[in-house]
């Protein structure tokens, strides 16, 4: 059959599943353990002489027990690997077990890797110290778009992988998949490739990777409600990871629950559509962001380094460029109160890790996903401290959350870093004079304890919301004792407060000191 170079066409080709009974969507297959029809079924499946396609008229496909095959993760692996245009595939707990299983099948103690050094804070980590330290198994991390650095790496008979991101995480370099493929093979070398970041977008084994690992937790998910991953590439390697002696993901068990497999199977259909919203969008606010003279990195721009690249390397479809963008502002102390203006004044998205969720997620990677990494190794990664990465969600209108994102942006930059800096020094040695009056909260000097004034507090003081952590009040208002928020407008007795703390608006506090830059 002809090979579909979309893979929205793809994904239409693969097998059907029906429920038991007819239904529209597969059954879930609950079991953990599966009967035979006659006795030598079992050892014939043991000795690997049958197995999931080994399909009779009798029975079907043979298996054998949950955490090898299930029907229902086996159904989800046909779907990744038509996603992929890959032989096989396979589902598991996590991306970063879909990255461990992978390499430790790859490697062995006194072999080498070689690893861009712009990637995911843990599979950083998984690869300077566990894989080191546990397995004896060496990385060298080298600037991936440097293709005679990444030969030079090479040390022949032990280098086994070339391991790179499509897209970066978080400074959203373009690997030059072919190009990479082409060094890795000369030499003997697996390459693989994490698609995380840019699935429907680009199909990494067509362009000659070896192996392709998803974190399923993200745009395939959707929704931030399952952790999940894949590793899609020859049915050989995946038979390899299978073994019954030496497979890891047969020995590890890291196993995917059948209800989150399909989970999983019934959101990839509309994939394609998610993506090309999250593209669009991010598009937008990226090019409208750069023209208001922001510093914007987004792989989708004319102006990134490697646009042409990505171009040449495309599926057909109009699946755009990927969810997610970055903003460098300059230090942790300005990105962080940008990101508390987005979430609590604005609205515009949550401070929080991950990606690829239906609202916007927002983090400063080098105080939380790259934080495995030093500074000299943050450094050479080019992820500064104050560098915002935004994956962007799907709620709201285009313009409604532009103009949110434009207003935060505007707001900080009506503030230098110096002035952040010392009104936040001067909150923290409690010698900033606090608010007192009606329609604010009221502080005892320094110590953020509030008092019994005669008047409602009334939580907000310019349109947005204050924080109250662990008070009565955020029982009152449905919060719990871990992120407690009230909207604005709202009006609580201030018996409420009486054993309560709260965090002043550094906003607020830099209007009252005059330090509002013209």
């Amino acid at each position: 059959m002809e090979f579909l170079e979309n893979p929205q066409e793809r994904l239409t080709t693969i097998r059907r599943e029906f429920g038991e009974y007819g239904g529209a969507n597969a059954s879930i297959e609950n079991s953990v353990t599966f009967t035979v029809l006659d006795a030598d079924t079992l050892p014939a499946i043991f000795q690997g002489k049958l197995g999931p396609d080994d399909e009779r008229e009798d029975q079907g496909g043979c298996y054998l027990y949950g955490r090898s095959f299930s029907p229902t993760v086996r159904h989800l692996g046909r779907q990744l690997a038509a996603l992929e245009g890959t032989e096989a595939a396979y589902a598991c707990a996590s991306g970063m077990a879909a990255i461990s299983s992978t390499l430790l099948h790859l490697c062995s103690t006194g072999e080498h890797i070689i690893a861009s050094n712009a990637i995911y804070g843990g599979t950083h980590a998984l690869l300077k110290d566990f894989l080191f330290t546990k397995c004896g198994i060496s990385t060298t991390f080298v600037n991936i778009t440097d293709h005679e650095a990444v030969e030079k790496a090479i040390i022949p008979g032990k280098t086994k992988v070339i391991y790179t991101e499509t897209l970066s995480n978080p400074t959203l370099v373009v690997a030059d998949i072919p190009s990479l493929s082409h060094i890795s093979h000369a030499h003997n070398v697996k390459l693989v490739v994490d698609n995380t970041f840019s699935p429907m977008i680009l199909s990494p084994a067509r362009l000659g990777a070896d192996i392709v690992i998803h974190s399923l937790t993200k745009f395939v998910s959707g929704a931030s409600d399952v952790i999940a991953g894949a590793i899609c590439g020859s049915a050989t390697f995946i038979r390899g990871l299978m073994d019954l002696h030496c497979g890891p993901l047969m020995l590890l068990g890291p196993v995917m629950d059948p209800k989150i497999a399909s989970e999983l199977s019934l959101r990839l259909p509309h994939l394609g559509l998610r993506v090309a919203e999250h593209s669009r969008r991010a598009l937008a606010y990226a090019q409208r962001l750069q023209n208001v003279g922001a510093r914007v990195t987004y792989p989708g721009l004319s102006s990134h380094p490697q646009y042409q690249l990505l171009c040449n390397m495309t599926n057909p479809g109009d699946y755009g460029f990927g969810g997610l963008f970055t903003l460098e502002l300059d230090s942790l102390t300005r990105a962080h109160r940008f990101m508390e203006y987005l979430q609590n004044e604005s609205g515009f998205g949550l401070m929080a890790v991950s990606l690829g969720y239906f609202d916007t997620l927002m983090s400063a990677s080098a105080a939380s996903t790259s934080s495995e990494l030093t500074t000299t190794e943050l450094q050479k990664a080019g992820i500064g401290a104050g560098l915002v990465r935004l994956s962007v969600g799907l709620t709201g209108s285009l313009e409604q959350r532009w103009s949110q994102l434009h207003e935060a942006y505007t707001w900080i930059n009506s503030f230098d870093v110096e002035s952040i800096q010392d009104v936040e020094m001067k909150m923290k040695n409690g010698n900033l004079e606090p608010a007192v009056g009606p329609g604010m909260p009221v502080a005892a000097k320094g110590k953020g304890k509030f008092q019994q004034p005669s008047w409602p507090v009334v939580l907000a003081s310019s349109g947005g919301r204050k924080h109250f952590m662990g008070t009565k009040a955020s029982a009152a208002a449905g919060g719990s004792g871990n992120r407690n928020t009230i909207n604005s407008g709202a009006s609580v007795p201030a018996s409420d407060f009486s054993e309560g703390t709260v965090e002043e608006d550094v906003g607020d506090a830099l209007l009252r000191e005059g330090k509002m830059v013209d």
